[in-house]
C-alpha cells in the first residue's frame, strides 16, 4: 500500500551526522505505535490492578522490546536457512521488515516471567494483563504489514481482494487482487482484545486470560495461514503445514494442558478462597 510513510531532506547542519534524505517506513512506525499503546495499557492496568510502579512498567517494556527484537530476527533464520547461512548479516541489516511474530512471542514470555519473579510481581495476574498488551502490539503491527505489503495473501477474485501497486512494497504479484491477510490478522487481534477484556471481568482463575490468548490466537493463526501467499515464511512440510502452523499447534496443545490444570486446581479450592495465584 504505502511502505514509505514520508521522506524529508536532512537539514544542512546535520549532513555530517545523517544521510541526505531520511525515510520513515510505515512498518516500523506502526510497530512503534503499537509499542507505545501497549506500554500505556500495561502501565495503567498494572498500576490499577496490581499497584505496579510506572518505573517498573518502563523496565518491563524495555526488556520485552529487546527480547522481542532478538527473537523476531532470530526466527527469520528458519524462513530461509541457506540464505542466511551464506549471508548472516542480511538477517539483521534491516529493521523495516523481517520480524517473525512467534519468535518475538517465544522470547518475550520467558523474559516476562523472569522479570516478574525477580521483581516479586504476581506472575499469572500480570500475564493476564500482558495478553491484552500483546494483542494491542500485534494488531497495530499488522497494520504496518499491510502498509508495507509484507505477509500478503494469495490471489483472490472475492470481494475482499486488495490490489498492491507500489513497486516498493513487498506484495507479489502487484496489480493483482490479493487476500489482505494482514487486515484479517489485525481485525482478529482487535476482536480478541474485546473478547478477553469481557472474559477478564468474570475470570475464574489467574492466568485464564493469558492461556485463552495462547489458545485462541494460534487457532486463528492456523486458519489465516491458509490464505497467506508469502511462501518465504517457510514450510515444515512443503505445501502441507507452514512453520507458523506447526508452532501454533505446539503452543495450542501446551496452553490447553495448562488451562485444564489451572482450571481443575481452581475448581478444587475451598469455596471462598481467593482466585488462584499459582504458577505456570
Amino acid at each position: 500500500m504505502h511502505p514509505i510513510l514520508f521522506e524529508f531532506e536532512t537539514p544542512g547542519f546535520l549532513d555530517f551526522l545523517l544521510p541526505e534524505k531520511i525515510t520513515v517506513y510505515s512498518y516500523g512506525s506502526m510497530i512503534a505505535l503499537g509499542a507505545i499503546l501497549g506500554f500505556a495499557y500495561t502501565a495503567l492496568a498494572g498500576k490499577k490492578k496490581l499497584n505496579i510502579p510506572f518505573d517498573t512498567s518502563n523496565q518491563l517494556i524495555l526488556y520485552i522490546m529487546i527480547s522481542s527484537i532478538v527473537g523476531g530476527k532470530l526466527f527469520t533464520f528458519f524462513e530461509a536457512p541457506s540464505r542466511y547461512i551464506n549471508n548472516p548479516m542480511e538477517m539483521v541489516s534491516s529493521f523495516s521488515q523481517g520480524f517473525v511474530f512467534y519468535g518475538s512471542l517465544l522470547f518475550a514470555i520467558p523474559t516476562m516471567i523472569i522479570f516478574f519473579r525477580k521483581n516479586k510481581i504476581p506472575v499469572l495476574p500480570m500475564l493476564d494483563i500482558m495478553a491484552i498488551t500483546t494483542c494491542i502490539v500485534y494488531a497495530t503491527g499488522r497494520l504496518g504489514c499491510f502498509l508495507a505489503g509484507c505477509c500478503y495473501g494469495v490471489p483472490t477474485s472475492g470481494p475482499f481482494g486488495v490490489v498492491f501497486t507500489d513497486p516498493v512494497c513487498q506484495a507479489e504479484p502487484l496489480n493483482t487482487p490479493l487476500h489482505p491477510t494482514q487486515l484479517y490478522s489485525s481485525m482478529f487481534a482487535y476482536s480478541l482484545i474485546i473478547l478477553l477484556l469481557i472474559i477478564s471481568r468474570h475470570k475464574k482463575f489467574d492466568g485464564q486470560i493469558f492461556l485463552l490468548y495462547l489458545i485462541i490466537y494460534p487457532a486463528g493463526r492456523i486458519i489465516i495461514e491458509y490464505f497467506r501467499g508469502d511462501v518465504s515464511r517457510g514450510y515444515l512440510i512443503k505445501d502441507v503445514i507452514t512453520n507458523s502452523q506447526f508452532i501454533s499447534l505446539m503452543i495450542l496443545a501446551i496452553a490447553i494442558y495448562y488451562y485444564q490444570r489451572l482450571s481443575k486446581k481452581s475448581a478444587s479450592n475451598i469455596s471462598g478462597h481467593p482466585v488462584n495465584r499459582g504458577k505456570l
